[in-house]
């Protein structure tokens, strides 16, 4: 019969007032086991055997040795790497099944005998007192837009008392892209916390002999908001474990909002920044206590922001293009010749002519290219010719769709297909690209090659009339019946 601690306790207790039979039925067991545990003199607890080491503990006994210098000359050394050697070296001896007796043994050896390891001193929030930022790379998501992979990073800032948070799409850990996200950040959040801390990147730092410094350029921005930078030793990345942490948690909740979305699909940056707005908005609702806290030890915003875009000019080559940074952007053929200014920013180039605002570009990356087609489409027409060899004719095609109509095309007329795509994206260039691609995708799919004609019958809808509508002079003498009456006490006005 087995029993508790507390039922010896009260036999051992009692053992003096009543006789053994009696005491033992006082104590809820039997008098041969109260016996036994009188003559012990010991609770069931103690009289517990300690286990003996099985035949699977002692199985590598006869080789610990070797095990052990293998441990103390490389900690960091895995117990399967080890059981591999001690396979090719005593294959009559060891196995695959033997891993998780191996990982035990090792795993008490590195808390009884192995190298100590670091403690991490979590510190005390306090409001106001630091933002963090951080870059997390989203490619894993297989973001797209209109069917192109849409491969980005995330500059996510954060607040780590009260967890409020905000994102901004960027391509790269630049300088320039820091800096934007940083001061769009703290707009956004209407004030500035006293400390900002980052990683040691090199947008922020730069090695100093052995250590690393913050550069004049984002001491200049930080000095603009009157707040102090700090970055964590490097290698230590829980120093900066706040945003870290949010880094993952934010891009789960974007997995999973996506799965529930039904597509991974957006059918421009656009849409896509507005669901990231969603998502993050939907994780500060339930800050908004603690951010009152925060915003109440806060700084004040400075009158403007810091950033400004750098500025550079160029002259147009006879192919439309202007080069900035080793990429290639093509703008409107009547610059052809001329010298125009580029205001670059981390994600967009805007091409101004004698002050006179031209467009905007998209940013790209170095090794990636900025055509539009709609800079040279109408001269290409001109020397449809000049189409298959060209050396940005990839960027002719919008899509995999418009890539598809072209192969069709040139099925459809080997000698003048590209003379028929030409014209086809021609149309989509004056009309509607999403239009025409949907059309391209209606005609394909119905095997039917998407020459202009067909296409146009699709794209071109019938011209609306404008309804006429005739609205009548109001009497104005009917709104005295709305005015009470002389003698009406509570008339309602």
């Amino acid at each position: 019969m087995t029993c508790s601690d507390k039922q010896v306790g009260k036999l051992m207790k009692e053992k003096h007032k009543y006789t053994k039979e009696t005491g033992a039925a006082r104590a809820g067991m039997d008098p041969k086991t109260a016996r036994k545990y009188l003559k012990a003199n010991q609770l069931p607890s103690e009289l517990k055997k300690s286990p003996q080491p099985s035949t699977q503990a002692q199985l590598f006994d006869s080789q610990w040795s070797e095990i052990e210098s293998f441990l103390d000359n490389a900690p960091g050394l895995e117990a399967k790497i080890i059981l591999r050697w001690l396979i090719d070296k005593y294959p009559e001896q060891y196995q695959d099944k033997h891993l998780r007796t191996l990982q035990r043994k090792v795993r008490r050896w590195r808390a009884l005998e192995g190298p100590k390891k670091e403690v991490i001193f979590r510190q005390s929030l306090k409001p106001g007192k630091q933002s963090q930022s951080d870059y997390t790379v989203m490619n894993s998501l297989e973001i797209t837009l209109s069917g192109e992979v849409f491969n980005h990073l995330l500059f996510h800032f954060m607040l780590p008392y009260s967890c409020w948070e905000t994102a901004s799409i960027c391509f790269s850990e630049s300088f320039e892209s820091l800096c934007t996200g940083y001061e769009q950040a703290v707009w956004q959040l209407g004030a500035v916390p006293g400390e900002h801390r980052t990683d040691n990147l090199s947008a922020a730092t730069h090695k100093l002999g052995s250590r690393r410094e913050f550069n004049e350029r984002w001491t200049q921005v930080l000095d603009h908001y009157q707040v102090s930078p700090s970055r964590n030793n490097p290698g230590q990345s829980h120093e900066n474990g706040s945003v870290e942490k949010s880094n993952d948690l934010i891009k789960k909740e974007i997995a999973q909002r996506l799965m529930l979305r039904g597509s991974k699909d957006f059918s421009n940056r656009e849409a896509y920044e507005a669901f990231l707005a969603e998502v993050i908005e939907q994780r500060n609702r339930g800050r908004k206590d603690k951010l009152i806290e925060e915003l109440k030890e806060c700084k004040s915003l400075p009158q403007g922001r810091w950033y400004r875009p750098q500025t550079l000019s160029s002259t147009v080559s006879p192919e439309s293009l202007i080069t900035i940074e080793t990429v290639p952007y093509s703008v409107p053929s009547r610059l052809i010749g001329q010298r125009v200014e580029i205001k670059l920013y981390p994600d967009k180039l805007e091409i101004y002519y004698a002050k006179h605002f031209i467009e905007a570009i998209v940013r790209k990356e170095p090794g990636e290219t900025g055509i539009n087609y709609r800079h040279v489409i109408n001269q290409l027409l001109r020397k449809p010719g000049a189409f298959e060899g060209y050396r940005f004719r990839n960027d002719l095609f919008p899509s995999a769709v418009f890539r598809r109509a072209y192969d069709a095309l040139i099925q459809h007329s080997p000698s003048g297909g590209h003379k028929l795509y030409l014209a086809v994206l021609q149309c989509a260039g004056n009309t509607s690209e999403y239009e025409v691609e949907l059309a391209i995708d209606l005609l394909l799919t119905s095997a039917m090659a998407p020459t202009l004609e067909q296409v146009q019958l699709l794209v071109r809808s019938p011209d609306k009339e404008v309804p006429i509508v005739q609205i009548d002079q109001p009497d104005l003498a009917e709104y005295d019946l709305l005015l009470p009456t002389r003698g009406e006490p509570n008339a309602r006005h």
